[in-house]
């Protein structure tokens, strides 16, 4: 992208704030430049939080019918995936599939347990429990 065609469409994503992106100056050389936001950026942030909230809906519905562990709640509800979960706790995937069966999850020692609270950013006892969901949350 080109300095002079940075999109300056006051992004309400961003709250009235700039970030900076890095663009090809009339040189040629990489610059900063600050944007206000871009529609198409906003359009599709919200996409991907509805599809988070979506999943988080699922995920509660299906603890509550005993089907999956609070955790993959607490998961969704911060904005993780199983791909980023398993990158900020340092378990394979399929561990953390494994640890989704409520059987599972409530065998799992405190060590591991501490591993999930601290990537949550959870006590490990509010780690246990359902959450509330996000629109009472926030």
């Amino acid at each position: 992208m080109k300095q002079k065609d940075v999109p300056q469409n006051n992004s309400k994503t961003l709250g009235g704030q700039k970030k900076p992106l890095y663009v090809l100056g009339a040189e040629g050389e990489y610059v900063t430049e600050l944007s206000s936001g871009w529609d198409v950026e906003e359009v599709v942030l919200k996409q991907a939080l509805e599809q988070f909230l979506s999943c988080e809906q699922e995920a509660m519905q299906r603890a509550k019918e005993g089907l999956t562990a609070p955790l993959e709640c607490h998961m969704y509800q911060r904005r993780m995936d199983i791909s980023v979960l398993s990158q900020s706790t340092g378990f394979f995937k399929w561990q953390i599939r494994r640890h989704f069966k409520p059987a599972r999850f409530s065998r799992l020692p405190e060590h591991k347990l501490a591993r999930y609270a601290d990537a949550l950013d959870v006590s490990i006892e509010t780690l246990k429990q359902l959450p509330l969901p996000s629109e009472q949350n926030d």
